[in-house]
């Protein structure tokens, strides 16, 4: 693993993508005390929190594409007043990773890898049950994974959301 070269003025990014149920959200929840206890202030935000405050539920991949452009300036006005951030997001585009890796200056991508089958066959999302729906990353708009993550925690649902998230945090101890 690569360090992270700092700019300490500046919070830190976590970027937890992955797919919709692979684990991103309650892995980000349990690391938010340790981060904010090693690192500072913390805010954690969820792809589905943004989508809320802001009232944007569409989904197709030119809106998901339009919408995580304006959530990467929002998290790079977060993080230059010296806050970091644990950003929960399925972000499967590369262009939405490029974004934030050249506009926020600590960034950290953590990829939670899930086998989707594995996923749909245990129930973790019930959008996958909708077999009407066009717009599911890894059914309908195919997931542009990451290519070189800083961190890949692989979620096989057999460990507890207690033990990804120890792993998470050993391996972010490593490149900070």
């Amino acid at each position: 693993m690569k360090k992270l070269k700092r700019n300490n003025r500046k919070g830190i990014l976590f970027f937890v993508t992955g797919l919709s149920g692979s684990g991103k959200t309650s892995i980000a929840k349990k690391i938010k005390k340790k981060i904010t206890k090693f690192y500072g202030p913390t805010l954690l935000v969820s792809g589905d929190n943004i989508r809320k405050i802001v009232g944007f539920y569409k989904y197709t991949y030119d809106e998901r594409l339009s919408l995580s452009k304006k959530v990467c300036k929002f998290i790079k006005f977060i993080t230059n007043q010296k806050i970091n951030v644990i950003f929960a997001s399925v972000g499967m585009m590369h262009k939405t990773r490029k974004w934030y890796k050249n506009s926020v200056d600590n960034y950290i991508e953590i990829y939670i890898k899930v086998d989707l089958n594995k996923i749909i066959k245990l129930k973790k999302k019930k959008i996958y049950q909708n077999k009407k729906s066009g717009d599911i990353v890894g059914i309908a708009i195919k997931p542009e994974f990451p290519k070189k993550p800083n961190i890949i925690i692989r979620n096989d649902f057999k460990k507890s959301v207690d033990d990804l998230a120890s792993n998470l945090l050993k391996k972010v101890i490593k490149i900070i």
